[in-house]
């Protein structure tokens, strides 16, 4: 058995653990980088890239059959599933290879492959080749999809979103089970592609969405293209010789009976913690099993442990790995000299078309707060018309008294470059009138901001009327 003595031990080489690496290593000190699986990080190898690749073919196709409202007839649309999944395929492990590159250009010694586990508060063993004595260690092992232990006997009929990049061609229907953040975008694309699909949800709600009048917009916008099956009660899947027999009920009990090719569990991702033996290091875990932890520092307690990216099961976005992983690494190569790091204001977006963006403080987060709401539909917003792309609702909340943005929810176009602009007004702790005070230019989708910031400075001051009827086409207004 191998023995190692360092200062800090990472264990996870994904996107938190590469950067707690890096920050633990410019203290100064001893790092070991443990990582199990093959190099590359969730995001290029299984989640962000692969599922953008996918969404753009989706979205050319899209585009290409919609041309004729324009007055373009390009003729008919013909989807090569086997060329779309090559180029995704294909960019993906180009993206990986970035990523793996990074990787082998640290020190060997500083790396070392293999399944960690603890000992003890200080102690891990990684296989049954090697143990490390670790100062300070943070856990970065990332978190996997979760496949429902009801539809396991489904075998390789069920499948997730990390094995659907391996496809080497589209199969003919999919029934998507879980209508979140990957079933909204992976179900859409797949639908756009020419796939049938049915998108099967338990509760009433969409993504991330909590205002009720963004969500019925975005229901509206989606739910006009999506088979959305919302409200599911029953959901049973049995194998048979060439795809799977589900059996559906929604609210009104009606039993529906489909075949589909595969199932997509979309339901979510849970944290990698069970190989970990938690119960050896001395922390206080959750319900959920999870460590407790502060999260401006990482910090477990007031242990020698920290923990960073989607294995806190805190918010599983790339930015909020690095920012973690960058807080958690300086933490644990500072030791004792542990410090509050930067956490930017939350953003998240859907990539679903229309998008969907979240900013800040959520409306389920205004509950107690005294706050005043702007809102623009995107149906008669200027350059939304322009485009055919006049779909979605956006909703800005303010601070009543000191008029301080506080978050938005939207439904809309381009809501991944709109959401920018206000998470870094958010960040920036800018009112209402400073915004206003911001350029605009013409005729841009930002200016539906405008429309809103203006409609929530009307709120704020309370007695002056909105401005009527696309206000945002009329220049110098």
């Amino acid at each position: 058995m191998n023995i190692i003595d360092v200062d800090v031990a990472v264990i996870g080489a994904g996107s938190a653990g590469l950067t707690a690496y890096r920050a633990a290593k410019s203290h100064g000190v001893k790092v070991l980088l443990i990582e199990r699986g093959p190099y590359g990080t969730t995001c290029a190898r299984v989640g962000c890239m692969p599922s953008k690749l996918l969404i753009a073919a989706a979205d050319a196709a899209y585009h290409a059959a919609d041309a004729a409202g324009f007055g373009v007839h390009a003729g008919p649309v013909r989807i090569d599933g086997t060329a779309v999944m090559a180029r995704v395929r294909t960019e993906r492990d180009r993206f990986v290879g970035f990523v793996v590159d990074g990787v082998e250009h640290i020190d060997p010694i500083d790396r070392l492959v293999g399944s960690a586990r603890f000992l003890g508060p200080q102690q891990l063993q990684v296989d049954a080749h090697t143990i490390v004595n670790a100062a300070r260690i943070v856990i970065a092992t990332g978190s996997s999809p979760r496949r429902p232990a009801e539809l396991l006997g489904l075998g390789d009929r069920l499948i997730d979103n990390e094995q659907l990049f391996d496809w080497t061609s589209l199969p003919a229907s999919v029934a998507v089970l879980g209508a979140g953040v990957v079933g909204l975008e992976l179900g859409q694309a797949l639908h756009r592609l020419g796939v049938r699909v049915a998108l099967f949800g338990r509760g009433e709600h969409i993504g991330p969405l909590s205002d009720p009048e963004v969500l019925g917009s975005a229901l509206d916008c989606l739910g006009g293209e999506l088979d959305m099956r919302l409200g599911n009660q029953r959901f049973d899947a049995q194998r048979d010789n060439d795809g799977v027999l589900v059996q559906s009920a929604g609210k009104d009990g009606v039993v529906r009976s489909e075949h589909f090719s595969l199932v997509l569990a979309a339901a979510g991702r849970a944290p990698n913690l069970a190989d970990l033996q938690l119960d050896r290091s001395g922390l206080t875990l959750d319900a959920h099993g999870v460590p407790l932890f502060d999260r401006t520092t990482m910090q477990c307690g007031s242990s020698t442990i920290f923990i960073a990216g989607d294995v806190d099961a805190e918010l599983p976005l790339l930015h909020e790995a690095v920012d973690q992983g960058r807080i958690a690494g300086s933490n644990a190569g500072a030791f004792p000299d542990v410090a509050a790091g930067l956490r930017r204001t939350p953003l998240g977006v859907v990539f679903c078309d229309p998008q969907i963006a979240l900013v800040g403080q959520r409306y389920s987060d205004l509950v107690a707060q005294k706050y005043a709401v702007g809102s623009v539909a995107f149906a008669d917003q200027g350059r939304s018309r322009v485009m055919r792309q006049n779909r979605g609702l956006l909703r800005l909340y303010a601070e009543r008294g000191s008029g301080r943005l506080l978050g938005a929810e939207m439904v809309g176009p381009r809501a991944e470059h709109l959401s920018h602009l206000l998470a870094w007004a958010c960040q920036s702790r800018m009112t209402v009138t400073q915004m206003l005070d911001m350029p605009f230019y013409h005729p841009v989708i930002e200016e539906g901001i405008r429309t809103a910031l203006r409609r929530l400075q009307d709120q704020l001051d309370q007695d002056v009327a909105d401005i009527e009827h696309c206000a945002d086409c009329t220049p110098g207004m």
